[in-house]
């Protein structure tokens, strides 16, 4: 007997990969983000214990990794606007790679994003004048999930 992801799921298979899709680009980006601003944010709860002064700036720098989970939150959105019962198996398998490139690039960027932020917190710690330097370092980092998310977007668009 051949295997089939038909077999599995019948004629819901397609609505049952985007969903699949869906799960992917939100729980790996959002994994991403939330390990990221926790370490992020043990730093700046470090660095306002001994400067409370500094809790906005340093607050900017913990936010910074969180966009990694809003963009895949997007993204898996917009495949879920997709989804439609008896759908072919074959645009469901199509929805879910498309939630690979958010997914991947915010799961893997969003914890180095916050070791820059940790970084620039270290520059705001010592020389608050130049705190803009640190979140420069760390929004290069979101490049590369701006780049997935982008990606995703155009597969799932055009």
């Amino acid at each position: 007997m051949e295997f089939s992801i038909q077999y599995l799921f019948g004629p819901e298979s397609g609505m049952v990969l985007g969903a699949l899709g869906v799960g992917i680009a939100i729980f790996l980006a959002g994994t991403g983000s939330a390990i990221a601003v926790g370490n992020a944010g043990e730093a700046a709860a470090a660095l306002t214990r001994e400067k409370p002064e500094l809790f906005g700036q340093a607050l900017i720098l913990q936010l910074l990794p969180a966009t990694q989970g809003l963009y895949g939150f997007v993204i898996g959105l917009l495949i879920l606007l997709q989804l439609e019962t008896g759908m072919a198996a074959g645009d469901g398998w199509y929805l879910l790679m498309a939630s690979l490139p958010v997914a991947i690039a915010s799961y893997t960027s969003a914890p180095y994003q916050a070791k820059a932020s940790i970084a620039g917190m270290q520059i705001l710690a010592q020389r608050p004048e130049n705190a803009t330097q640190g979140i420069v370092y760390s929004a290069m980092v979101e490049t590369y999930a701006i780049l997935g998310f982008v990606a995703s977007l155009l597969m799932i668009v055009l």
